[in-house]
């Protein structure tokens, strides 16, 4: 018997400016435009010219000044003033429910989905599916439910098989039309023993003996504690202006455009490892929410479930106030961090990369691990590579003695090139974690559990912070695309 080999995973980069020094490409601009000011300055005054010098290189200290996360003084000196004017605002408490200021005393979403509508159409295979609108974006969200596949017991050549389709599918999203991300959230809750009580005490023959009875009670009872319940969702973003016309789609077009992708999308996902995977109706995804803002009716919604339906509506599946720190996010009853990757596992990983980071944990009752994916077209993709491979080359002629981090990110890029130019696909991806615990003081406990988990992962992550909110709101299975609600543009920040 011949030992099969182990394969690895790996090879991602994380785009980077070109630039003098780590300057980047604005910093880059700056330097030459203040050295062009301070030679032109240097034929009317020679102090002036120096003080301008001066000013020249403070302005530039900043974007030298680099912490572990890549990120430098300037994005961090601007994170710090936009939390505090809208502190100042009081952007940072929610207020909604018949005390609230939310009109008609609603519960509705809190931050960047406040304004989302929720609709339900069908599809070709005439299954109802929720369709999220933004009004903000004019992004249309589609989100499809799936009973993943355990990897224990698995043969390796079956979880590699699995990669490979899963790598093939996110390939194929680049030639989605109008397709904006994609995401995955993997939540782990404690289970609350409803769907096996109600199973149990329906099945129950009036005539059973009382010994069965009783076994029967022990086991309702005894087997809930200590066990988890995995979800796994998947959201697909579509944009709605047209490709071809640049017309704006109403909701209802999207929906049946979208409706006629479904079944394609829904059937290439049981070859990854996802199973059966079916589109969550408006109703599942209402309730979904409702328990990701207050873990605590996580047992009365199931149980209504058995009862003929919860019937909330879109305007109830917020919390009924919430209030975000520097640090934390505290929602209804409970309290959340939510950690943003900063950098992905170096070198060559496992499939098995992220299983300890989705498995529960005792320390924490809900946790959300979502990856963001936004696919680029084929044409798109070619002219990327292309720039990272020279920017690469930029980098490490810039030494005079090249080091190890530049020879591997030149082999890393040229072998990124060749991949693309036989067919493979480029996909920007992050991660979101989320930690919610019942009290404020189980916060540090659940910040130590996420540390160690991220650390077996190999993952670097960084906490939200002044922007827990919306982070929270993003490793929601709603489609929220987060480059595209911020002021600043992404080529400016991609610049720095």
């Amino acid at each position: 018997m011949t030992t099969p080999d182990v394969r690895t995973y790996g090879n991602w980069r994380k785009p980077t400016s070109p630039g003098i020094r780590g300057l980047g490409l604005a910093g880059t601009l700056v330097m030459f435009v203040g050295l062009l000011l301070v030679m032109l300055m240097m034929f009317v005054s020679l102090f002036a010219a120096l003080g301008l010098g001066v000013l020249v290189a403070l302005s530039l200290v900043p974007l030298l000044m680099r912490d572990k996360h890549g990120r430098n003084g300037v994005q961090w000196f601007t994170a710090r003033v936009a939390w505090s004017r809208g502190k100042t605002k009081g952007q940072h408490l929610y207020r909604s429910g018949p005390l609230g200021r939310v009109a008609a005393g609603t519960c509705k979403l809190p931050g960047l989905a406040a304004a989302s509508r929720l609709y339900e159409a069908e599809d070709a295979y005439g299954r109802p599916f929720a369709v999220l609108t933004v009004p903000a974006t004019n992004h249309h969200t589609v989100v499809l439910t799936c009973n993943a596949d355990g990897a224990s017991l698995v043969d390796s050549n079956q979880v590699d098989t699995w990669v490979a389709y899963w790598g093939q599918w996110l390939a194929q999203l680049g030639h989605e039309p109008s397709l904006v991300s994609a995401s995955v959230t993997v939540e782990a809750a404690p289970d609350t023993g409803e769907r096996l009580r109600q199973e149990v005490f329906a099945n129950i023959s009036p005539d059973a003996p009382k010994l069965a009875r009783h076994v029967l009670n022990e086991v309702v009872h005894g087997y809930p504690q200590g066990s988890a319940q995995l979800s796994t969702r998947i959201a697909l973003t579509y944009s709605g202006v047209a490709r071809a016309t640049g017309a704006r789609r109403t909701a209802e077009e999207m929906a049946i455009e979208l409706g006629t992708r479904l079944p394609g999308l829904s059937a290439g996902l049981q070859m990854t490892g996802a199973g059966p995977a079916s589109p969550m109706t408006a109703l599942e995804l209402t309730e979904a929410v409702r328990v990701a803002y207050d873990p605590s009716v996580a047992g009365f919604i199931e149980q209504a479930r058995s009862e003929g339906g919860t019937e909330l509506t879109w305007d109830d599946a917020g919390p009924m106030a919430s209030q975000e720190t520097w640090d934390h996010y505290r929602h209804d009853g409970a309290y959340s961090i939510t950690w943003a990757m900063s950098e992905a596992p170096r070198g060559e990983v496992f499939s098995s990369v992220l299983h300890r980071m989705v498995q529960p944990h005792p320390d924490i009752i809900r946790k959300r691990v979502t990856l963001l994916y936004r696919p680029h077209d084929p044409a798109t993709s070619a002219r990327l590579v292309e720039r990272d491979r020279k920017d690469a080359m930029f980098r490490a002629k810039q030494a005079k003695v090249s080091n190890a981090r530049d020879t591997v990110a030149v082999r890393a890029a040229e072998q990124t090139a060749q991949e693309e130019a036989t067919g493979a696909g480029l996909v920007r991806f992050a991660l979101l974690v989320t930690a919610t615990v019942a009290s404020a003081d189980e916060l540090k406990l659940a910040a130590s559990a996420v540390d160690n988990l991220s650390a077996g992962s190999r993952i670097l992550l960084r906490r939200a912070y002044g922007a827990q909110s919306a982070a929270f709101t993003a490793a929601l299975p709603l489609g929220i695309v987060l480059p595209h609600h911020l002021k600043v543009p992404q080529v400016v920040r991609e610049a720095m």
